[in-house]
């Protein structure tokens, strides 16, 4: 009996890491062709049958994206819009969270449903009355609007998303500290915001990625090249000429760094943000 338990535990663990290894693969294998196809020549790209390690590595894609091309321009631009709308979007939503949190008002769980419900209209269902709207008040062509629109669109998640992790914070932390004397505002920034910041990491990584992978917004709020963001000016390597795989693909990798460091760096606050989250969600 003992020997067939260990052999189903010993099978449930083989399934397991064989679905994630199967999933990583999934995920990993366009990545690591992307990385190939960088590092060849053009000649070896159009290549067939195709070879995963080049013969003949070169970093001239590299180097002309970087350096004869307008990427750093669109790669600074994407840096900014991404940061402002992040701190914007976690800014307004802490404070909204925090007061669904904590304060019981009329209408709250109607006000709730239909600010979650202001998330899910589709962006392209709504693009020609904002593109009117910024254009009417000067806005258009400007960072300030991308800034607003993609601030906009994520507050409505942040909020759920913080109150979950509020919900989970005991009240008894913020009536020891009016015993001793806080404000509520002292408390909430000095006490309640530092140990909120699993959830808000979670928050800032969840919005960096719609951002900067946006292509929606950045298109059809820009026409000025020097204001173009990444994901846009990747679609420069798309011609009426063909693409240039080699260029194309450098350009991709060095635009998914960021998003990798930045998910490297707050993997275990993403982890414990979700997770506090979910509880009381």
């Amino acid at each position: 009996m003992q020997n067939k338990a260990a052999s189903l535990e010993i099978l449930k663990k083989f399934s397991t890491y064989g679905l994630l290894i199967v999933c990583a693969a999934f995920a990993l294998i366009p990545i690591l062709w992307g990385i190939s196809t960088s590092l060849k020549p053009e000649a070896l790209i159009v290549q067939y049958p195709p070879k995963w390690i080049p013969m003949n590595i070169t970093l001239d894609n590299y180097t002309n994206v970087l350096f004869h091309s307008n990427f750093l321009r669109y790669f600074s631009n994407s840096i900014l819009v991404s940061s402002i709308s992040v701190v914007a979007s976690l800014f307004i939503s802490s404070h909204a969270a925090y007061a669904a949190s904590r304060f019981n008002f009329k209408g709250k769980k109607l006000i709730l449903f239909i600010i979650l419900m202001t998330s899910m209209i589709p962006g392209i269902a709504i693009l020609i009355p904002l593109y009117l709207t910024s254009v009417k008040v000067g806005l258009y062509d400007t960072f300030a609007g991308m800034i607003i629109i993609y601030t906009a669109w994520r507050t409505p998640l942040l909020i759920w998303v913080l109150k979950g992790f509020f919900d989970t914070i005991p009240k008894e932390i913020e009536e020891a500290a009016k015993v001793d004397g806080c404000s509520p505002l002292r408390t909430f920034y000095q006490l309640i915001l530092p140990i909120s910041q699993p959830g808000l990491a979670a928050g800032a990584l969840l919005s960096a990625v719609y951002v900067w992978n946006d292509f929606l917004v950045a298109f059809s709020f820009t026409t000025k090249d020097n204001l173009r963001l990444l994901s846009v000016g990747l679609y420069n390597y798309i011609t009426q000429y063909g693409i240039d795989w080699g260029q194309l693909m450098a350009a991709v990798i060095i635009s998914v760094i960021p998003i990798v460091i930045l998910f490297i760096c707050l993997q275990s606050k993403f982890v414990d943000g979700l997770s506090a989250g979910a509880v009381k969600g």
